[in-house]
């Protein structure tokens, strides 16, 4: 599995931002070489494991059949298919129905759970930048590329033909929004705010015109799981892309589920209720932790990084590592880098240290003139 998706992995090692006068600054990741996230092609990962799924594991798909309802008698999702609906039997069901999950939504409307869909005032859309003639890439590849506008930005993230799918994220409403702007006036918007970019994307008219409007939100339930049913991922935790950690939340959920499937299992079968009750005892606490992690990081793209203050707090973050690598890791990085830490104790750990590098910086507009006496005494106290 690894050498298949090393093939679809393109390495970036930080942010390039772009300003208004198309001047470009580097801000790495981490300072590890293994410190580095993938873009990957999110059709051709679902393809792969598809693929693997079925060959490998003899997993079943069943096509042309969706949930339209659940059964509030049985626990059993309502399937409609060509030749009629009807309930899905099985012992056990888990719903990886994703964001817009039926099964919750159905859960929801019939009282067994409660949920919440809180979406955010912004919205996106993706556009293209081609390659070069010559067919390189035309941005630097090996770095996710963000235009920082404060109210909204643009970013590019590279594809393994050399292209990069371009997102702008704007308010919903507003003077400067999806409302406000359509395909005769987004190229004067792109030539104000993103004028180097403007020649990067050959199509922009048509793909601002065609390409659907996203949604961006967060999605919140409890409990998890009803008689039969477990909802596990988005279906039960869905939250905004600014992390990169959707997926990756997901694929833990699978870890933890079958580490405790694997250890619930009696000589009559399996004890499901204490599985799921488990699942979402050890999960909630971590899911919670990286929606609002996630939200923070929008804030922090779009805006928080044109300030030099943001700079010197990142430079700060990456000395204290070096000097006191036990104690103080940068909380992107615990999120990024450090699966032995999970959500929670990042955001827990990364607010302490967030406190102490805004003390250690307050007053001062250089590395050089930070005290590290004193940032030695906070770590030890308070880390």
């Amino acid at each position: 599995i690894d050498a298949d998706v090393a093939e679809l992995l393109i390495p970036m090692r930080g942010r390039m931002l772009h300003d208004l006068a198309g001047a470009q600054r580097f801000l790495p990741y981490g300072q590890r070489a293994a410190e580095e996230i993938y873009s990957i092609s999110r059709a051709a990962l679902n393809t792969l494991l598809y693929e693997l799924a079925a060959e490998r594991y003899g997993v079943e798909y069943r096509f042309e059949h969706r949930c339209i309802d659940v059964d509030l008698a049985t626990g059993s999702p309502v399937i409609a298919a060509r030749d009629g609906t009807a309930a899905l039997m099985a012992d056990v069901v888990f719903a990886a129905d994703g964001a817009g999950s039926e099964v919750r939504r159905a859960l929801d409307a019939g009282g067994a759970i409660e949920a919440r869909e809180e979406l955010l005032d912004h919205g996106y859309k993706e556009l293209t930048i081609a390659p070069t003639r010559s067919g390189d890439f035309a941005l630097e590849p090996n770095a996710l590329h963000i235009w920082p506008r404060g109210r909204f930005m643009l970013i590019a993230l590279p594809n393994p033909d050399r292209s990069f799918t371009a997102t702008l994220f704007l308010p919903s409403a507003g003077p400067v929004s999806f409302a406000a702007l359509d395909a005769a006036s987004i190229r004067k918007f792109f030539e104000r705010e993103f004028a180097d970019a403007v020649a990067l994307i050959p199509n922009l008219e048509r793909d601002y015109a065609e390409h659907p409007t996203g949604l961006l939100g967060t999605v919140t339930c409890a409990p998890w799981s009803y008689k039969k049913l477990l909802m596990v991922g988005d279906a039960a935790h869905a939250i905004v892309p600014f992390h990169g950690q959707g997926m990756n939340a997901a694929f833990e959920d699978c870890v933890v589920l079958e580490r405790l499937i694997a250890t619930q299992r009696t000589a009559s079968g399996w004890d499901w209720p204490a599985v799921f009750a488990g699942f979402e005892r050890e999960r909630t606490p971590n899911t919670r932790a990286i929606a609002e992690m996630a939200v923070e990081n929008y804030r922090e793209m779009r805006d928080e990084v044109r300030d030099a203050k943001f700079k010197l707090r990142a430079d700060l973050s990456f000395e204290l590592e070096r000097r006191f690598p036990s104690k103080f890791i940068p909380r992107y990085s615990m999120v990024m880098f450090h699966p032995e830490i999970d959500y929670a104790e990042a955001q827990r750990r990364g607010s302490t240290q967030a406190s102490i590098l805004e003390r250690l910086t307050a007053g001062v507009t250089t590395l050089d003139a930070v005290d590290f006496r004193e940032a030695a005494t906070l770590i030890d106290s308070e880390l």
